[in-house]
């Protein structure tokens, strides 16, 4: 499906299913063909899946306009609100997280009932107040540093289906690092503490135990950060957790969607 922005950029997604939305955001540079095992997952158990390609991403429109990570969130306000969709349950991988970081830190939870982070810290440069940057990113070395390939984001194979999907969608659509390297350069530069400090919904922090991005303690760090905040490392798992190992990001999800659930059945029953 395509949507166009107030800046006349066509975005691509899916919407599948019916019940609570949830909405999936990848990576920086990833294809939302990556989420198939979450897609299955959520749908079998009921829910409504959207599944959106940023700007120069996936099947997205590539553009120079709006490579910033506050633009990317008014892109992600104005497709909630073109679909009239509330209480969407935000699951962000990556970069996909700190959109939903910079949405929050625009519109407070607006449409939002809670938030799951996968892998991604709070914070990318490294310092004296946080050491669970990026890699070796610091302040002597940024931006410079993000020139350099980045490796490998797995330490676990995907699916030989969810491979061959995300191949075919990059071979049809190539993602384009030069063009887009102002939104990395954004993305990384972005503290999001005093955001998560004030975040009014529940948020889970999923890590990749042996991540090749961030230490995994980051996801403890960042849980603490939140009023509402947990954390959960999962075990034999890179940066894109949920593709890694589906079975086990799928039961984390689940336990924090069901404790969701009953959080939300019991506000709904009036006290008498």
């Amino acid at each position: 499906m395509k949507f166009t922005t107030s800046d006349h950029i066509k975005l691509d997604f899916t919407d599948e299913g019916d019940g609570q939305p949830v909405l999936l955001l990848s990576g920086i540079g990833s294809y939302r063909e990556i989420w198939a095992p979450t897609v299955q997952f959520l749908l079998n158990a009921g829910y409504r899946v959207i599944n959106l390609d940023a700007r120069n991403q996936g099947a997205s429109q590539r553009t120079l306009k709006g490579r910033r990570m506050s633009r990317h969130a008014l892109d992600v306000k104005e497709l909630l609100d073109w679909l009239e969709v509330h209480d969407v349950v935000g699951i962000g991988n990556s970069m996909g997280a700190s959109t939903l970081f910079a949405y929050a830190s625009l519109f407070d939870s607006q449409r939002f009932s809670a938030f799951v982070d996968v892998d991604q810290s709070p914070k990318m440069i490294s310092d004296e107040t946080w050491s669970f940057g990026f890699k070796n990113l610091t302040w002597e070395n940024f931006p410079a540093v993000l020139k350099l390939p980045m490796g490998s984001a797995t330490v676990t194979p995907v699916s030989e289906e969810v491979r061959t999907s995300v191949q075919a969608a990059r071979q049809a659509r190539p993602y384009d690092t030069e063009q887009n390297y102002a939104c990395l350069v954004d993305h990384a530069f972005q503290d999001w503490r005093d955001v998560l400090l004030r975040l009014p919904i529940p948020l889970l922090v999923i890590a990749g135990e042996k991540s090749p991005y961030f230490n995994p303690q980051f996801a403890a760090a960042t849980a603490q950060l939140a009023p509402q905040g947990q954390a959960q490392i999962v075990k034999a798992a890179g940066h894109i957790v949920m593709a890694e190992q589906p079975a086990q990001f799928n039961e984390a999800l689940s336990t924090f969607l069901q404790d969701l659930d009953k959080k939300q059945t019991h506000r709904s029953v009036p006290v008498m």
